[in-house]
């Protein structure tokens, strides 16, 4: 197995999210990694559900929940043991994922994925393509099933629209 030095967690505060977070946190402690946390809101869909009409205090308040969100993250790791350097940013997710895991040089990237079923893997297409394409370390996929459960601790935390992960 490769040797992960430096690892990148991306969180959302999603079910799918948290998963990352906890697959990440087992990978960091027992690799005793360098970690890093990083939260996007991604505005370009937080516009796009607005119709263009978000208010600068709409655009606060996202960003407030985001970094809410960020600081969550970075609570559990660091109740876990895993101490996290914590990354915020605003933009398009692949891209800012991207920006950071190159500027920082990481070996791994952990990301959440919700299991599509039916036709909708069809025609929704792979988000994570992109981010294969453009990053040259390697990436843990943490798969979230539909019908997963959680633990109840993570039940509790909620993702404001247009905060995402991946």
């Amino acid at each position: 197995m490769a040797s992960y030095k430096k690892i990148l967690l991306c969180y959302d505060g999603t079910r799918e999210g948290r998963k990352a977070l906890r697959c990440g946190a087992d990978l960091a402690l027992d690799l005793k990694a360098e970690t890093h946390l990083l939260s996007v809101v991604d505005m370009r869909t937080s516009i796009a559900q607005s119709a263009g009409l978000l208010t600068d205090v709409a655009c606060g308040r996202f960003e407030d929940a985001a970094r809410e969100i960020l600081q969550e993250g970075v609570d559990w790791l660091t109740e876990r043991g895993v101490l996290a350097h914590g990354h915020f940013a605003f933009g398009h997710p692949i891209d800012e994922i991207t920006n950071l895991a190159n500027e920082l040089k990481v070996d791994l990237i952990v990301v959440g994925h919700r299991a599509r079923s039916g036709l909708s893997r069809w025609w929704m297409g792979s988000g994570n393509t992109l981010l294969l394409d453009r990053v040259s370390c390697s990436i843990l996929v943490a798969v979230s099933a539909p019908r997963e459960q959680e633990p109840v601790e993570a039940a509790t935390a909620t993702t404001p629209a247009g905060a995402s992960g991946t």
